[in-house]
């Protein structure tokens, strides 16, 4: 199939069929893009989302070509909107099954360029030189300000935060701050998926703006040893090492990923200490901590871990509430039910990303299919995530959970006792039996004694009530539930 950029000739009378299968992709995807346009924004859809380019489709196996200008903008894209586009494109196109995206075939690869030739290719933001240079400034300028390589979206103001994320969020605003920080580097530990990278994106960009002139370099580990390699290949180290540290902020994301390598190791350990000399910041991020870091140098090792080392634990069912409803405002006017909302907090507990991309899943085939959001559309279209996600938890384990958390016997759990000793307990185990279980009320009622459903309301509306009123049970509650969810 010819490329989607069309020649002219599929409007004329006459042209050949496969011109004017070209046209239709470009027409689909015209349809497409308007309706991302709207959804995403202008700010995102014109970075992310209007530099694509359409290639071919495999009539075999249904997958439609993308192409990005970069590797970055490419693995950007895949990762944050494969599954819309794909849902879109399916849609549009019964024979699409799945979209490729990738770099464009003709494009120049970033390994052929010079580190040191001070240009910068057009739309790329992850070569060492190419940052160096910033936006349009060559590497020899004075006082350049850098941002390249920082997601616009990723700001601390964009950063929703709750008691799993708070000291995350607290040290990432301390970095970024006027007044010297009492800590550096900054070492951001969270798994996949839970906010650390969006932490280190914002605070390039608070750091930039309280320092409007300052030099910031962000990579991932990965990166940075693709690019020392290059230094080497090329006889270029004294270059690499010279502009490496004269940047006055740096972010390096998945450091796990520097281990096993001894010259890049051991480059990064000069730099953090040429950097820290000066009064520069540092800020790495991993899935791990520093300790748990597998072929480290032990003198490495001892950096990472010198300054602050904040764990960000898992969202919580509260949190995960949060960040959704703090998306809800780009959908507006589409209505998602409160139900939806509960059901996506309670179900993809994995990390946030999967959670948010749950819910852009759901609106987005909710808009391009004109259907209402519901109960019953999330169940049936987010069946993958929904099914990865869901860690069966049961009455009885909620029940035992409970009984060591308020250190009372199991079978006050079924008993007719009333005193307020073992009646408050029994009610926040139907509350939680209700919230993480898919049982009625009247199952539950059955596995505490065989009590009526009605019981079971009143106790459910009695524990919500009083999470309301009462610090003290909001917290046991929140307790609980992080220990029954983790």
């Amino acid at each position: 199939m010819a490329s989607g950029s069309g020649n002219g000739s599929a409007r004329r009378k006459g042209a050949e069929p496969e011109d004017q299968d070209a046209v239709n992709l470009a027409a689909d995807w015209s349809d497409i893009s308007a309706g991302l346009r709207k959804d995403l924004g202008h700010q995102l859809f014109s970075q992310w989302i209007k530099p694509i380019q359409l290639g071919g489709i495999d009539a075999e196996t249904g997958v439609l070509d993308l192409y990005m200008p970069t590797e970055f903008s490419a693995n950007w894209v895949k990762d944050r909107f494969a599954d819309r586009l794909t849902l879109a494109w399916k849609i549009a196109r019964s024979e699409i099954r799945s979209v490729n995206i990738q770099v464009h075939p003709g494009r120049r690869k970033l390994a052929d360029l010079p580190l040191g030739d001070g240009r910068r290719p057009a739309n790329d933001g992850m070569d060492i030189g190419s940052m160096l240079a910033g936006a349009g400034t060559t590497i020899g300028d004075a006082g350049f300000t850098s941002s390249v390589g920082l997601d616009p979206s990723l700001t601390l103001a964009a950063f929703i935060t709750g008691e799993t994320n708070i000291l995350g969020f607290n040290a990432a605003q301390r970095m970024a701050a006027t007044e010297t920080p009492q800590f550096s580097p900054l070492y951001l530990k969270a798994a996949t998926g839970q906010g650390k990278t969006h932490l280190l994106h914002a605070i390039g960009h608070q750091y930039l703006a309280t320092h409007p002139r300052a030099r910031i370099f962000y990579c991932s580990a990965e990166r940075f040893m693709v690019e020392f390699v290059q230094a080497l290949k090329s006889n270029q180290t004294i270059e690499f090492k010279a502009r490496l540290r004269s940047f006055d902020l740096l972010l390096v994301d998945d450091i796990q990923f520097i281990i096993g390598k001894a010259s890049a190791q051991e480059e990064l350990l000069y730099t953090i200490d040429a950097l820290l000399a000066e009064g520069k910041r540092i800020v790495f991020a991993a899935d791990r901590a520093p300790q748990a870091l597998d072929g480290v140098e032990p003198r490495l090792l001892s950096r990472l871990s010198m300054g602050l080392v904040a764990d960000i634990a898992p969202a919580d069912i509260e949190l995960r509430k949060k960040i959704l409803e703090s998306k809800l405002t780009r959908f507006a006017p589409l209505a998602v039910p409160e139900d939806v909302i509960d059901f996506l907090a309670r179900t993809i507990t994995r990390n946030v990303r999967e959670l948010v991309g749950g819910l852009n899943k759901l609106i987005a085939y909710a808009q391009l299919t004109g259907q209402v959001v519901s109960l019953q559309l999330a169940e049936e279209q987010l069946t993958d995530i929904l099914s990865a996600n869901r860690r069966r938890i049961t009455i009885d384990e909620i029940q035992r959970t409970v009984c060591q958390f308020y250190r009372i016997d199991r079978s006050e759990m079924s008993s007719k006792r009333r005193a307020r000793a073992v009646v408050r307990p029994r009610q926040v185990a139907m509350y939680l039996s209700k919230c993480l279980t898919p049982r009625s009320y009247p199952e539950i009622g059955r596995k505490f004694g065989g009590r009526d459903h009605s019981t079971v309301i009143h106790a459910v509306r009695l524990i919500e009530d009083l999470r309301q009123r009462d610090a003290d049970m909001d917290g046991d509650v929140r307790s609980l539930l992080r220990q029954l969810e983790s």
